[in-house]
């Protein structure tokens, strides 16, 4: 792929700074435990999969330096983004690797070659669904640079860009910080794949006059029900979506689905600072005395996911937990 959001090499985290794209290009060097904590926090690095990456390797720098405990750099990993629980399940490979005495960084990279590795299956599982949609709606990012490369909700379409198919894409903006303004249409204008970018609130105009045949998303967390988190504004666009009778996909690695919760009653979901709606590029929009809410994620339920698209193929709700026990048992 032409595009990695993260890599290690000598000691050091190497990450793409998303808060800076598309403008610049700017390369963050993270050698420390905080640094990366930080890093996951401030956005520099996000998605799912890329936070958990990231993660394993903020781990691992901290058994490195050696000035800290498993269960403490755990804490301050885990502390940052409570929602994807990608974050955790990459702190929890390397944490288990270090209390028995294996190599952290080993654990580390091997975490890295999975997601990979699933991300690419994603994309050839996914792809058949869309051989015969000629308009797809995405929303937010889940692109390479959520999820170190390929993608998630962009990986089946850029196979089945491959095999021959003519797609356009319908961006969401993405609101308030824009993941799907400044990212996912960076990456698709990098691999020239047609698309237009959309007010988030424009996306029910086009699936209400037949203009969209598909709509695929990442997800942060999915429980066992297939209840799933994912982005603000995906819960509103799979009921629109499911009104208009469209298929709604999500794809996501296993690291995602978390077997552990039952439903998406019990999911967490981050609130962040009121000024990331209240202002753009550092220029307030709203009043002074406005104050906003600012939930990062909303649950969208199972009843309106056409299917889920996982590195083992296309699993419809009704058979996620089956397919999940077979693939992380709880």
């Amino acid at each position: 792929m032409s595009v990695r959001a993260l890599w290690f090499r000598d000691g050091t985290l190497f990450l793409l700074d998303q808060r800076e794209l598309p403008a610049k290009t700017v390369v963050r060097r993270l050698t420390r435990v905080g640094e990366v904590a930080n890093a996951i926090r401030t956005m520099a690095v996000r998605g799912a999969p890329s936070i958990g990456v990231a993660a394993a390797y903020g781990m691992a720098l901290a058994a490195r330096r050696g000035r800290s405990t498993p269960a403490a750099a755990a804490r301050l990993l885990g502390a940052t983004r409570p929602t994807a629980y990608d974050l955790f399940v990459g702190i929890d490979t390397v944490k288990a690797a270090w209390e028995a005495g294996a190599d952290p960084l080993a654990a580390a990279d091997a975490y890295r070659e999975r997601v990979v590795d699933e991300c690419h299956r994603i994309g050839t599982s996914g792809a058949p669904l869309l051989a015969k949609a000629r308009r797809v709606l995405t929303h937010c990012n889940a692109g390479a640079l959520a999820t170190v490369e390929w993608g998630t909700a962009l990986a089946p379409i850029r196979v089945a860009r491959d095999r021959g198919a003519h797609l356009f894409v319908w961006v969401d903006e993405t609101r308030p910080l824009l993941q799907g303004a400044r990212l996912t249409a960076w990456e698709l204008g990098r691999e020239r794949i047609p698309h237009a970018i959309i007010a988030d609130n424009a996306a029910g105009h086009y699936l209400a006059r037949g203009e969209v045949d598909a709509v695929i998303v990442g997800a942060d967390r999915i429980a066992r029900n297939g209840d799933f988190a994912n982005k603000i504004g995906t819960y509103e666009k799979a009921v629109v979506a499911h009104e208009n009778g469209v298929p709604f996909y999500v794809a996501a690695p296993w690291s995602t689905f978390d077997a552990r919760r039952p439903d998406g009653r019990s999911i967490p979901v981050e609130e962040r600072s009121e000024s990331e709606v209240l202002r753009i590029g550092g220029r307030r929009l709203a009043p002074e005395r406005s104050r906003a809410r600012n939930p990062a994620f909303d649950v969208t339920p199972a009843r309106y996911v056409t299917a889920f698209v996982t590195p083992n193929g296309v699993v419809r709700p009704p058979a996620l937990a089956k397919a999940l026990a077979r693939a992380v048992p709880s």
